[in-house]
């Protein structure tokens, strides 16, 4: 039988880094996977929130869909005008009835049991006449999507 004999000092033998750059891309992949892009760009101006004192946040931003009231951006002023309009999704509607519409569309997204939990969250900006937003709430009403927010910023955030 042999001897077990300690042969001096081992060397540390180097690190291997052939395969960081994999890791590397696979870690990006799954942050770009993961990572939610704002789906609407915004075509009116809705920068003035109204203030209010008693907020809430909103649980499950799954189940919100926005609608967006205010002026249109400089760009489509000449084909909107300066009075305040309603966007939903990418475009700014002129018919109010188009709202019913993606409301449905939006329950349509949903699944049966959480239909209810649905929010459609209205922002507005301050300066929006309170016909626009009784025109939206109406035909919300219509289309049975009864959970209505309103974005506002905190008063004591100035």
């Amino acid at each position: 039988m042999g001897k077990f004999k300690k042969s001096g000092q081992r060397e540390m033998p180097e690190l291997n880094t052939a395969s960081l750059p994999d890791l590397i891309f696979a870690f990006l992949f799954f942050i770009m996977m993961v990572t939610s892009i704002r789906e609407v760009t915004a075509k009116v101006e809705y920068n003035n929130l109204p203030r209010a004192t008693e907020l809430t946040k909103l649980e499950e931003k799954s189940l919100v869909s926005f609608i967006y009231v205010g002026k249109p951006i400089p760009s489509l002023r000449d084909k909107f005008g300066s009075n305040s309009c309603v966007q939903i999704n990418d475009k700014i509607i002129q018919n109010m009835s188009l709202i019913h519409d993606y409301a449905k569309q939006e329950e349509a997204k949903i699944m049966d049991e959480r239909k209810k939990l649905m929010t459609i969250s209205i922002k507005a900006d301050a300066n929006t006449k309170m016909k626009i937003i009784n025109d939206i709430k109406q035909e919300l009403r219509r289309a049975d999507a009864l959970n209505i927010s309103y974005s506002a910023r905190d008063e004591i955030a100035k």
